[in-house]
């Protein structure tokens, strides 16, 4: 079933691994298949687009979703998880507390950025928190070898920021929208820009020259692209370099 993968729009990072640019908001979902479970990186910005993922996943490698990592809290990332019942959440620290009492807000960014009323409301009033919540970094085994490291990078894009490591032949890092390639990275209210260029300092160290970036929204990236892109946040939030 793995040879199907690009049948469905995916784009295959290495065996057991794909991700797939989602419509509108051009945002990314990751895929990761072990012997035992499968686990969906983000999960789109409403219960519609999420349902697509979920039905192709499970054509693709003929099992559900078991766990899901949610990069940070913001509508197009998190509003589609109540598609996949029963897959375990993981979130960065303070996530949960923050989704439980922002479905509201989420609901009305969801529409003032062009998501139908009716799709933003169902998909908030549906709304899933992490149950389990990262503090630092956390393995998640998910069978016949295949272990993937979930961390914690605190604050920066967003106030609660999670990455997730591949290991592989390349390495894979999902850095969620702390390093995005189709525009210039987004810095709202919740971002905080002084520690952004140390994120991607630590995406870095945890991927290293040979891995492959997946980024918020675009197309995959190298080493090179997410060190410039760090240089130009710097810049931007004139950031002190620490050396």
């Amino acid at each position: 079933m793995d040879a199907s993968w690009e049948d469905f729009g995916w784009e295959r990072l290495g065996h057991g691994v794909g991700r797939r640019r989602l419509p509108v908001w051009d945002a990314t979902v990751l895929l990761v298949a072990g012997a035992d479970g499968v686990l969906l990186c983000d999960t789109g910005s409403s219960l519609r687009e999420a349902a697509e993922v979920r039905a192709q996943a499970e054509a693709m490698l003929g099992r559900r979703v078991t766990h899901i990592a949610l990069s940070h809290p913001h509508f197009d990332h998190v509003l589609g998880t109540a598609a996949f019942p029963g897959a375990q959440v993981y979130g960065a620290a303070g996530t949960a507390a923050l989704l439980r009492a922002g479905a509201e807000e989420l609901r009305a960014d969801a529409v003032a950025q062009g998501l139908p009323e009716r799709d933003a409301a169902e998909s908030a009033e549906a709304l899933v928190a992490p149950a389990h919540e990262v503090t630092g970094e956390s393995v998640l085994d998910l069978g016949g070898g295949r272990e993937v490291l979930l961390v914690n990078l605190g604050a920066a894009h967003s106030g609660h920021d999670l990455a997730v490591l591949v290991p592989g032949s390349p390495p894979v890092v999902f850095c969620g929208d702390l390093v995005e390639e189709s525009g210039e990275p987004q810095a709202g209210p919740d971002a905080v820009p002084a520690r952004w260029p140390a994120s991607l300092d630590r995406l870095l160290e945890l991927g290293g020259e040979e891995a492959r970036y997946v980024p918020g929204h675009g197309a995959v990236v190298d080493a090179a692209f997410v060190r410039a892109q760090r240089d130009d946040l710097a810049r931007r939030f004139d950031v002190p370099d620490p050396a």
